[in-house]
């Protein structure tokens, strides 16, 4: 029998977390008779749901007339303020619903905000866009986010990352019920990876740090980006702004969100990325420039926080000339 999915959409939705999604399931069919795949779209009320793009999708059925049971059912995301304006908070008891009738549940970016309203992630694992994690967990203290993941399953709940991550998500659905073969020809086909190296993260900004209110840790962050290859000591950090070393490493921490020894480390990792990107200076010369010491350093940094070694990371992201 054909394996249903169901896909809950709603106004103002980013479109590829529909069609990353939708065209994996279409070309595992088209690879593999055997795994045959039927989506459905539906949203609140049957017929046109506009995306965010301004492309309009048909929805049909409306999702209180869903019935029968589900294989997977997923939910698509869309910019979290958004979200709220186009009434997704109805969508909550609709989605609760249909979860209890589907084998397997899964979101794709921040439909997993969704998912954790419905009461889906009581207890489990899950990730989301990186940019909403901090606010999945403040809102939902009992999900357990793992922000940098592409993707994460717990039991038979399924969420991923951003926008993208929805068609990484279909390629493991697809290997887990037909084997990672099939999954590594629809990547082919798709001209996609069928296992990203590293987490997300290498595609969030550069600094994980809150803008500080008190404008002395304003300058001192400025003066930090230029002064990256000095002797960065919590001591001449301290002395920037006049105050104890106590003192400053709790105020830092407390506006910052990072301790100063990490938000260092951070721009430092941030300048590197940068370096790799636009020139082709070696990676000795780059950790120096940006205070890591040798390519050695720079290397444990790189995998600490992008989980990808500084020459994948330039063979990736090197802006070459047309």
């Amino acid at each position: 029998m054909a394996h249903r999915v169901v896909i809950v959409l709603f106004d103002d939705f980013q479109l590829l977390d529909l069609a990353g999604p939708a065209d994996v399931f279409s070309a595992a069919g088209l690879l593999d008779p055997d795994a045959d795949y039927r989506v459905e779209v539906t949203a609140a009320r049957a017929g046109a749901v506009r995306s965010l793009s301004g492309v309009t999708v048909t929805a049909d059925p409306p999702l209180r007339e869903v019935s029968g049971p589900i294989d997977t059912l997923l939910v698509v995301g869309g910019l979290p303020g958004r979200m709220a304006i186009a009434g997704t908070a109805a969508l909550v008891p609709q989605i609760r619903r249909l979860a209890a009738r589907s084998a397997r549940v899964g979101s794709i970016c921040s439909g997993t905000l969704l998912l954790a309203e419905a009461g889906l992630l009581k207890g489990r694992r899950a990730t989301t866009h990186w940019a909403v994690g901090d606010l999945l967990a403040r809102e939902h203290p009992d999900v357990r986010v793992d922000a940098d993941r592409i993707y994460v399953r717990d039991g038979n709940v399924w969420t991923s990352a951003g926008v993208t991550s929805g068609i990484d998500l279909a390629l493991a659905l697809v290997a887990h019920d037909h084997g990672h073969e099939l999954a590594r020809e629809i990547s082919r086909w798709l001209v996609v990876y069928l296992q990203r190296p590293g987490g997300q993260s290498q595609f969030s900004t550069p600094l994980s740090a809150r803008t500080p209110k008190r404008e002395p840790l304003r300058d001192l962050q400025g003066w930090i980006e230029e002064n990256l290859n000095a002797d960065l000591p919590l001591e001449v950090l301290a002395g920037r702004v006049n105050t104890s070393v106590r003192h400053f490493s709790r105020v830092f921490r407390a506006e910052v969100g990072l301790s100063p020894a990490r938000y260092v480390e951070q721009a430092r990792t941030a300048a590197a990325r940068r370096l790799l990107e636009i020139t082709d200076e070696p990676l000795d010369r780059i950790a120096a420039r940006v205070g890591l010491g040798t390519s050695e350093t720079l290397y444990r940094v790189f995998h600490r926080h992008l989980k990808i070694s500084p020459g994948e990371y330039r063979r990736r992201f090197r802006h070459k000339e047309s």
